[in-house]
């Protein structure tokens, strides 16, 4: 019981600690004491240190634990220093959340080989299968407590509220400490998820996922069958296809993982259900290579982008998933024991890619921003050049609008320094002149029907000067046969609310088709999602044509095609 108590105190101790070090650097930045790089690799090596400290604790003694964080931390903080030299302010990296989320995975996905090196050796399937799990268990466990405590102070707080007593609200006034109980908490509940493996096991989560498996194979084996029938239009318009193909893939690949288990003696036993398994593990290659091919049709047409090579990136660790699972049940007798080094050997490719982005050999911004420059060279349009963007790409992206400035002077370039100038007027003018931006829409905004500028009026009058400016941009960026990139069409869409809403539709530069339904409401400008209940929205091509299209005359208005039941205050439709 000692013992216990002992590890209890330990780890409340070290989840304070961990608070009370992210509350004090948070100072620390806020008040410029620190050099900002320094500040960067203090952040990533507290962060991971303490985020491994505590999910590894409990398998590991608080030494071995210790250790390996140290070790995990100063790795991390490495790389993320290393990246942070792309940008001239770090204030430029949190423009790119792909490298937050690669941040992430190197920080988190080394854990479970951490507890098993200290065991039956780092590649010990059954020990990294059954920590990576507990670790999620136990990590979600322990901040279901931390939010009913919290619950507990705040119903307390009311509670003493009512006889007129201050005496919890003066101590969470006191800065720190709603760091420091979140950290105690934390840890705490750690201690205990951990003292209790035995009964707080993802054995139960397991099982429970593999239910879900012969479903998920259902809905991919529709889609590939139907896929053939409705045509691949919808499918490469856009990255949220790819994205959605990707997800799925992940999911399938997850299915599978729980389905093999740790070993044979406690993956699934019924027949039906591995042959379920071996179905799911053979089709998994065909979304994956979907994926790649939607995301590999956008870059050739627009080029590489961050989040595009992030994206390709993603869909390459799922084309190996799906590829070594294929591989593993086409080779027959063992195809469990292939699937479960497959993920070994996927885990560590996932932790390279991840360490790789925050090196130079995988530079997103410079490969981004070389391929932009590219395709402005070999078209000779200035028009393909995204200039916002490349601001965004630190210095890579930087050296790339010098060479640009540069070019701008030649002779023959006069569409280029015309775009180089306006792109430096809009940088310098942080707060758009509203009144301004709305003489411009109400100039160069296309609206359906022409009568409906009292609505149009309202729309700009009400909306934020950022979103002015944007819309102004995509306005003014012609379509491909010419023309306005935009238009605005009036209609009463929600019979539901008194007067007129619009749709409001946009060409972006790399030209995906945006869809805003705005409403106004009470003296207030809401947003709609806009759907296509039979189909997928219009993009590229064929969303340029349609806001031609509507540009010329105003649309029919139509009623929709389903009805909806009433039940005291609730309507309850099917959606389409």
């Amino acid at each position: 019981m000692a013992k216990i108590m002992q590890q209890r105190v330990a780890m409340a101790l070290i989840g304070a600690l961990a608070a009370a070090s992210l509350y004090f650097l948070g100072k620390i930045i806020d008040q410029n004491l620190l050099a900002e790089r320094s500040a960067l690799a203090l952040v990533a090596f507290t962060a991971t240190f303490f985020t491994a400290l505590l999910s590894t604790a409990g398998p590991l003694s608080l030494a071995r634990a210790a250790l390996g964080a140290a070790g995990l931390g100063g790795a991390v903080s490495a790389l993320v220093s290393l990246a942070g030299l792309r940008y001239v302010t770090l204030g430029d990296m949190t423009n790119q959340p792909a490298t937050g989320v690669m941040i992430v995975v190197l920080a988190l996905l080394p854990m479970p080989f951490l507890i098993a090196a200290a065991g039956q050796g780092w590649r010990h399937y059954p020990t990294l299968f059954t920590q990576a799990w507990s670790i999620f268990v136990r990590t979600s466990l322990a901040w279901v407590f931390v939010g009913l405590v919290w619950g507990v102070i705040l119903l307390s707080t009311t509670l003493f509220g009512l006889v007129g007593l201050t005496l919890i609200d003066d101590l969470l006034n006191i800065p720190i400490m709603p760091w420091l109980i979140t950290g105690l908490t934390l840890g705490l509940a750690l201690a205990v998820v951990t003292e209790l493996s035995d009964y707080v096991s993802p054995f139960l989560i397991l099982r429970l996922l593999r239910l879900m498996l012969p479903p998920v194979l259902l809905v991919l084996a529709v889609f590939l069958l139907a896929l053939p029938l409705r045509g691949l239009s919808g499918l490469f318009g856009g990255l949220s296809a790819a994205a959605t193909l990707l997800a799925m893939v992940a999911a399938g690949a997850t299915l599978v993982t729980s389905a093999v288990d740790q070993g044979d003696a406690e993956a699934t036993q019924p027949a039906l259900m591995r042959r379920a398994t071996q179905a799911l593990s053979l089709i998994l290659p065909l979304p994956a290579g979907l994926a790649a091919w939607a995301i590999w049709l956008r870059v050739d047409q627009y080029g590489w982008t961050p989040s595009r090579i992030f994206a390709a990136l993603v869909a390459l660790i799922a084309l190996g998933y799906g590829l070594s699972y294929a591989l593993a049940v086409l080779r027959g007798a063992g195809w469990m024991g292939r699937i479960r080094r497959a993920n070994v050997g996927m885990a560590l490719g996932l932790i390279g890619l991840a360490a790789l982005w925050l090196t130079p050999v995988l530079n997103a911004d410079r490969i981004s921003a070389q391929s932009q420059y590219a395709r402005f060279i070999s078209s000779g349009d200035a028009a393909v050049l995204d200039l916002w963007q490349l601001r965004q790409w630190g210095k890579a992206g930087a050296d790339v609008i010098a060479t640009l400035e540069k070019t701008a002077t030649e002779p023959g370039q006069e569409a280029l320094a015309a775009k180089l100038a306006e792109s430096d007027v809009a940088a310098d003018q942080p707060s758009p002149d509203a009144a301004a931006l709305r003489a411009t829409l109400t100039a160069g905004m296309p609206v359906q029907p022409a009568s409906a500028t009292a609505t149009r009026d309202a729309i700009l009058g009400l909306a934020d000067p950022s979103d002015l400016a944007y819309w102004a941009d995509r306005c003014a960026d012609p379509l491909p046969q010419g023309g306005p990139g935009c238009v605005l069409v009036v209609a009463d869409f929600l019979i539901g609310l008194a007067g007129e809403e619009a749709l409001l539709i946009l060409r972006q530069s790399d030209g995906y088709i945006s869809y805003d339904g705005l409403v106004l409401d009470a003296g207030l400008l809401q947003r709609r999602s806009v759907i296509a209940p039979f189909g997928a929205l219009p993009d590229y091509a064929s969303g340029a044509a349609m806001i031609r299209t509507l540009q010329k005359a105003p649309p029919s208005l139509e009623p929709a095609p389903y009805n909806q039941i009433r039940s005291g205050v609730v309507n309850l439709m099917l959606q389409p």
